[in-house]
């Protein structure tokens, strides 16, 4: 429907970025929705329709066996010997690559002669950039150009470019179409080919390991080993950079970098990559603020929210292509900076950002509070900019619990608790590195004041302090990013945990963004009532760093349960309903798939199913597994430092054939 955001839920996607491929279950790329090949965030096909002898095939099944690839059967009825079994079929077999996509046509057959077949592909492209297709609108297609041996289109600085072996093409209603005409059984091959003149990103290099995992309860093994064949598939980098790789957010809405995500995908991702972690930390300190401008929310010390090829506009939002409206991405990034160098980042390429961890550090500790207050805050000064800019950042995300809106400028429970991270990581870091780090933690002391003053109310953290400073006093999910950062005590983060895990948040399938006992609550909701896996995630792991192990556990299984249900491909979010409401988790209709951080998640349970923490520097590791909720398992080959490690957990989390990296030692 014209002006609304198209699904994505039943939609087959293969990529490999900065190509993504969207079809229906049956293979065909319709001119509708979401579906084509889009490179870049423009749509450079729109249509690939395949019809045997003037027909569709009849599909009876597709797969994604990987990232880059979607197989789609189809029967073709009445072609063939007569009867009532089928003796003529259709396989699609599709390969996404960073700069197009390749397919193969099989006409398979058991007929008992060979089966005459005209085979045709329509085609059309309208190069719609990302925008125009997230808010529902549709544009013409543009003019073909055939030349001899294929077809192209060209818009601006692509060119997308059709070839197929062996066929006739000719123009059909604005339409191209190319024909073949051959005998089943056979191979009929064709693909698009993308030229960017000049490309923002370019295909980031494989960087995530990918230890061998065991485990009596399959899905842990399934939903890990699909989770980063995922993420390799949305991996990026800048052109003039292509070593400094980061993960796209995600397909197909947000398939370029963003701050908050790439930073918290490649936080999520230590156990298994410290080199995305750098390039994630190197990319984004490239583009850090030097300048106060209003228009693009850029500040001195600030890190960046997202870069696209163009402005982004939608439903009266108007992003610039370098955007910096978000208020936690500073904060994430120092915490990055620390964790990637205790979990092993050279200690030279660490003090090669010390320039930019001041940067951001000044721009936590003396300009995020725009107001005087205290407490980091945001408003967006423009009108067109994002309204929230925290990592919930729909309009309506920030809501009291009779379910009104906050007015701004809102200060945001979890950035605070990010805050007193960063300061007092920092200070540990640059300590270590025998440089100064005055005043830092008597900073971090006096936000633990203040935040305890201000914020506790109904016996938790509000969500945020609205613009009169009133406690917006919704219980949701924010508050389990306050564990593991220092700003809550211990007594308070048991607290804390035991709001999670009750069933108005925990529900079955994972955290809900919202309680469902709040008035502002809605399963369905964006923001207020939905799982975002990311999200639980990121709570599991806090939970595990508080020292609440079979909780964190408790509540990862969760997730495993809903990743099944997604066949381990986890999306962006889906809808707040409880175990008891639905039988599987459903989808949230619109949701980005794969998402970064949410295939992340599934590192994140293998980290706390193991209770693991590293600190190269001093040469340690611990491990304190929970009871396991997926039986006995054995992880092979984790790298940590220069070597990698390897252990059996059995059911009650007892360790056996502990196997250590050179120069490390366990500690308690």
């Amino acid at each position: 429907m014209s002006g609304m955001q198209p699904l994505l839920h039943d939609l087959a996607i293969a990529l490999r970025a900065p190509t993504v491929v969207l079809s229906g279950r049956d293979g065909q790329l319709r001119p509708a929705g979401t579906q084509g090949v889009l490179h870049g965030d423009l749509r450079v096909l729109g249509e690939a329709v395949v019809t045997v002898n003037g027909r569709e095939a009849e599909p009876i099944g597709f797969a994604e066996p990987g990232a880059d690839r979607g197989e789609f059967t189809g029967l073709l009825r009445g072609i063939g010997d007569p009867g009532p079994d089928p003796t003529v079929w259709l396989r699609r077999h599709r390969t996404a690559g960073p700069r197009g996509m390749h397919e193969e046509l099989e006409l398979a057959s058991s007929a008992s002669a060979p089966v005459r077949c005209a085979v045709e592909l329509t085609l059309s492209a309208d190069f719609a950039p990302i925008e125009e297709i997230k808010g529902g609108d549709s544009r013409e297609a543009l003019p073909p150009v055939l030349d001899g041996s294929g077809v192209l289109w060209k818009s601006g600085g692509l060119t997308s470019r059709v070839v197929a072996e062996g066929a006739e093409f000719s123009l059909q209603d604005g339409k191209v179409v190319a024909r073949w005409t051959v005998d089943a059984p056979t191979r009929l091959h064709w693909s698009v080919s993308v030229t960017d003149e000049a490309p923002l990103f370019v295909p980031g290099a494989p960087v995530l390991a990918t230890p061998e995992v065991r485990a009596d309860d399959r899905r842990f093994a399934g939903f890990l080993n699909r989770s980063l064949a995922d993420l390799t598939g949305l991996l990026l980098a800048e052109r003039e950079h292509p070593d400094d790789v980061f993960a796209g957010a995600g397909a197909p809405w947000y398939l370029t970098l963003f701050g908050r995500d790439s930073l918290w995908a490649a936080r999520l991702l230590l156990p298994v990559s410290v080199d995305l972690a750098a390039g994630t930390l190197r990319t984004l300190a490239r583009s850090q603020g030097r300048k106060h401008d209003p228009a693009t929310g850029e500040a001195p010390g600030k890190i960046l929210h997202e870069r696209r090829r163009a402005d982004f506009k939608l439903r009266g939002m108007s992003l610039p292509a370098w955007y910096y409206g978000t208020v936690d991405a500073t904060a994430l990034w120092v915490c990055l900076l620390h964790d990637a160098w205790r979990w092993g980042l050279a200690e030279e390429r660490v003090r090669e950002l010390l320039p930019n961890l001041r940067a951001a550090l000044t721009w936590i500790t003396d300009l995020a509070d725009t107001d005087g207050d205290g407490f980091a805050e945001y408003l967006d000064e423009t009108g067109r900019g994002l309204a929230n800019q925290g990592w919930k950042d729909s309009r309506d995300a920030v809501r009291f619990a009779d379910g009104r809106r906050a007015e701004p400028p809102v200060a945001l429970s979890e950035v605070q608790g990010y805050q007193h991270e960063a300061v007092v990581r920092a200070a540990d870091l640059l300590t270590a590195l025998g440089e100064p780090a005055d005043g830092l933690t008597d900073w971090a002391a006096d936000l633990r004041t203040r935040f305890r003053e201000k914020f506790w109310v109904n016996g938790f953290p509000a969500l945020a302090l609205d613009g009169a400073k009133t406690p917006v006093d919704a219980l949701t999910s924010n508050i389990g990013h306050l564990l593991g950062t220092g700003l809550v005590d211990e007594a308070e983060s048991a607290t804390i945990a035991g709001h999670l895990l009750g069933p108005d948040l925990a529900a079955g399938y994972g955290l809900r963004t919202m309680s469902s006992t709040m008035d502002g609550y809605a399963p369905l909701s964006y923001h207020c009532g939905s799982v975002w896996p990311h999200d639980t995630a990121i709570v599991v792991n806090a939970l595990s760093r508080a020292g609440h192990g079979p909780a964190a556990a408790r509540l990862g299984a969760q997730l495993l349960t809903a990743a099944e249900a997604f066949g381990y491909r986890m999306p962006e979010l889906y809808a707040g309903f409880s175990a008891d409401d639905s039988p599987i988790p459903l989808p949230y209709g619109a949701s980005c798939r794969p998402q970064a951080w949410s295939a992340a998640s599934a590192v994140v349970l293998l980290q706390t199913f193991l209770g693991l923490q590293v600190d190269a520097p001093a040469g340690t590791i611990k491990l304190s597994p929970p009871p396991s909720p997926v039986g006995a398992f054995e992880v092979r080959d984790l790298p940590v430092g220069n070597g990698t490690l390897s252990l059996s957990v059995t059911a009650d989390g007892s360790i056996r054939d502990l196997v250590l990296p050179q120069g490390f030692r366990q500690v308690p």
